[in-house]
């Protein structure tokens, strides 16, 4: 399944649709389902209006399996706290684009501590907003849902954004990755693979229909 520079379809599924009061067990499930990483929702009731857990519960769930860890920082201020995901066991940590802090210095402290970097942006953000640390990243993730909460539906506005961000990529004669996240199913996987996503999160939809959404992805890839 490889275009010209593109990368095999890789399935995070996400833990923000998993019993969090079994993530061990959870995590463990995720694994022997067939996915390639683990998608971490870390919340802080700020920039998004939920909380969910942080770098002490995901060192919890590390020892439950060898998938990396792709951890995503719903944060206001992630500088602060980059170190402490480091050790918890992140393998991927992507930060927003959207809150006012040192998103510079922020990448710089992912490199240093040795782990892959990812830029997120939500549906209202312009890709321009990424284009600046693109050069730098491992990853970007797009949301296709405003984030904050499991269960919603796909925003067809993230396919126009997973095609400029593509385009991007080639032009600038870059590696990173392409991953999208929100309301993903069977249904429309396909299509995010089809304009240059390379690695798709699903929450709600894994946990339901896992077997159909693989398969979808694993179709999608068959026909690039």
């Amino acid at each position: 399944c490889h275009r010209k520079g593109v990368h095999m379809i890789q399935i995070s599924p996400s833990v923000l649709s998993a019993d969090l009061a079994k993530l061990y067990d959870e995590c463990a499930a995720i694994d022997a389902a067939g996915a390639d990483l683990i998608h971490l929702d870390v919340m802080d009731g700020a920039f998004v209006p939920n909380l969910t857990f942080g770098a002490p519960v995901i060192k919890g769930a590390r020892p439950a399996t060898k998938l990396p860890f792709d951890v995503h920082l719903m944060i206001n201020e992630p500088i602060r706290y980059i170190a402490d995901f480091a050790k918890a066991g992140a393998d991927l940590i992507s930060v927003h684009v959207e809150p006012d802090y040192p998103i510079s210095g922020t990448l710089d402290d992912i490199h240093f501590a040795g782990r892959k970097i990812g830029i997120t942006l939500n549906p209202k953000t312009p890709v321009g907003e990424v284009a600046a640390y693109l050069p730098r990243v491992d990853l970007v993730l797009v949301m296709s849902v405003q984030p904050g909460f499991g269960g919603q539906s796909f925003n067809p506005v993230a396919l126009e954004k997973i095609s400029a961000l593509a385009r991007m990529r080639e032009e600038m004669k870059l590696s990173f990755r392409i991953e999208v996240d929100g309301g993903i199913t069977a249904g429309n996987v396909a299509a995010c693979i089809g304009r240059g996503a390379d690695t798709i999160v699903a929450g709600t939809e894994f946990f339901k229909n896992s077997a159909a959404l693989l398969e979808a992805a694993r179709g999608a890839a068959r026909n690039l």
